[in-house]
C-alpha cells in the first residue's frame, strides 16, 4: 500500500498547483487519509471526532457502510448515461424526494452542486415570473457562480468584481447584536417593504437561508419568514429556500423551513443528500415547474451512482430516525454549551442553533479578537482529537455541524475538552495558550 506523502508535501503541492484562493484550516494541519462514521484518521493513525461533517455534508457518517455498499454496487452496474437516456435510479429518487419535500413541492431537477442548484432555482424564478430582479439578505451565502455570488451577501464570498448589483436588492438580516430578535425582524421587514414599494413588480424571487450558515448560524425570530412570504405573495414574488446546509435533518426537521411553518415556492438542496457523493437539486410545484420548458439537461446531475447513493441516504435517515436524533441530541448539545457559556462568559458571547447546527460566538464586543480566539481554539481542539468549523461575518463563531450519527458520549467528551481549552485561555489585549 502506498504510504501517505504527509502534510508538508501536500502543502507544497497545493502551493505549486492550486490557485491562491484555496486555503486550509490549522497551522499544523494533519493529512486526513480515512474516515469511518463520526471519525477521521490522519497519516499517523490519530483519530479525530468530526464535529463539522465537511460543512454539513456527511450527515450519515464518513464511509457509512450501508450507503457505501449501495454506491459500489451501482458503480459496478451502470455509472453514467446522462438524462437523454431512460434509467430508473433518477426517477426513483425524484419520486422519493416528492415524499419528503414540504407542501406541494414535487418536481425536481437534479444537478451537481449547491451553486448549480441555486443557479437553477433563480433561473426558474425568472422564467416563471418574467422578471429579472432578486432580493437577498445581508451576510448570506448562495454560491460561486456569477448569479449566485450576486445574491450572496457575505463580502468575503463576493470575489467577482462584476456582479449584478443592478438587479439584486439586499435587506438587513433579521439579527443584530444590539437589537432584540423582534426588533431585528421588524427592521428587516421594514427594509423589505421599502424595496417592494420601489420595485416589487420587477422582482422574480427572494432567496433566503432559513438559518444562515456561513453568516454565523443565524435563526430568524418566530413569525419573520411567515411575514416575508405574505409580503412576497402580494407582489407575485417567489420565495426560494436555500437548504444547501440545513436540509435532510440537520436542524431537527427534514428541512429547516419547516421550523417556521412556511412552504417556499422553490427549494434548493445539496450537501447531505449525497453524503459526500456530488448530487444536488432544486424542487418546486407542478405549476411553477411548467415554466422551465425550454430544452435543458444536466450531464452528470442525477447520474445513476449519485441517485442510488441519495436513495440510500434517504433510506438511512428514515430507518435510523436521524431527524429525531438531531433534534434530541441538539437540545442536549445546546444546553451543555449554554452551561459552558455561563462558566466562560468572558469569552463566549452567545450560543445559537437548532438541532445539530450550532454556533458559539466569541467576544461579540471585540470580534477581531474573537476570531483570533476561534483560530486558537480550533488548533487546540484539533490537537485534542476534535475537528470543528468556524463562520460568521467576522469569523468569530465556532461552528458545530457534526454527522447526525454522532453519539451523546462524543458530545460530552468534546464539551469537557473544550472546557479545558477555554480554561487555558488568557485574554488581555491578545490571546495566549
Amino acid at each position: 500500500m502506498e504510504l501517505p506523502i504527509g502534510p508538508e508535501e501536500i502543502k507544497a503541492k497545493r502551493q505549486s498547483y492550486f490557485y491562491p484562493c484555496t486555503q486550509h484550516f490549522y497551522k499544523n494541519a494533519p493529512q486526513i487519509v480515512s474516515g469511518s462514521m463520526q471519525h477521521l484518521y490522519d497519516e499517523q493513525g490519530k483519530k479525530y471526532t468530526d464535529f463539522f461533517a465537511g460543512v454539513s455534508v456527511v450527515a450519515c457518517g464518513h464511509c457509512n457502510p450501508t450507503i457505501t455498499e449501495a454506491t459500489i454496487q451501482q458503480l459496478k452496474k451502470l455509472q453514467h448515461t446522462s438524462t437523454i437516456y431512460l434509467t430508473q435510479p433518477i426517477v426513483d429518487l425524484a419520486e422519493r424526494m416528492a415524499e419528503v419535500l414540504p407542501g406541494s413541492l414535487r418536481r425536481t431537477f437534479f444537478v451537481n452542486s449547491g451553486t448549480e442548484a441555486n443557479e437553477g432555482a433563480l433561473l426558474l424564478a425568472r422564467m416563471h415570473t418574467g422578471r429579472r430582479g432578486f432580493i437577498s439578505l445581508e451576510h448570506s451565502l448562495h454560491g460561486r457562480s456569477n448569479l449566485t455570488m450576486s445574491v450572496t451577501g457575505l463580502s468575503m464570498w463576493r470575489s467577482d468584481p462584476f456582479l449584478d448589483a443592478e438587479n439584486v436588492s439586499f435587506i438587513p438580516r433579521p439579527y443584530h447584536t444590539e437589537m432584540s430578535p423582534v426588533e431585528a425582524a421588524e427592521r428587516s421587514l421594514k427594509a423589505l417593504d421599502e424595496v417592494l414599494e420601489a420595485k416589487g413588480h420587477t422582482i422574480a424571487a427572494m432567496i433566503v437561508e432559513p438559518i444562515q450558515g456561513n453568516g454565523g448560524i443565524i435563526i430568524p425570530a418566530e413569525g419573520y419568514l411567515q411575514e416575508v412570504k405574505r409580503r412576497l405573495e402580494s407582489y407575485g414574488i417567489l420565495m426560494i429556500a436555500d437548504e444547501i446546509q440545513t436540509g435532510f435533518g440537520r436542524t431537527g426537521r427534514m428541512f429547516a423551513i419547516e421550523h417556521f411553518d412556511v412552504v417556499p415556492d422553490i427549494i434548493s438542496m445539496a450537501k447531505a443528500l449525497g453524503n459526500g457523493v456530488p448530487v444536488a437539486a432544486f424542487s418546486t410545484t407542478d405549476h411553477i415547474a411548467a415554466s422551465l420548458n425550454k430544452p435543458s439537461a444536466s450531464t452528470f446531475g442525477g447520474n445513476p451512482v449519485s441517485s442510488v447513493t441519495a436513495l440510500a441516504v434517504l433510506d438511512y435517515i428514515h430507518e435510523e430516525k436521524l431527524v429525531e436524533r438531531s433534534a434530541r441530541l441538539g437540545d442536549m448539545f445546546i444546553q451543555a454549551l449554554e452551561k459552558l457559556m455561563q462558566k466562560h462568559a468572558y469569552v463566549i458571547s452567545e450560543v445559537r442553533g437548532k438541532g445539530l447546527m450550532i454556533g458559539v460566538e466569541f467576544l461579540t464586543s471585540n470580534p477581531n479578537l474573537g476570531a483570533e480566539v476561534v483560530d486558537l481554539v480550533l488548533e487546540k481542539m484539533k490537537d485534542q482529537g476534535y475537528l470543528m468549523g468556524k463562520n460568521g461575518i467576522h469569523r468569530n463563531v465556532l461552528a458545530f455541524q457534526p454527522p447526525l450519527i454522532i453519539e451523546q458520549a462524543d458530545i460530552e467528551n468534546m464539551i469537557n475538552a473544550l472546557d479545558a481549552v477555554l480554561n487555558s485561555l488568557k485574554i488581555p489585549e491578545r490571546v495566549e495558550i
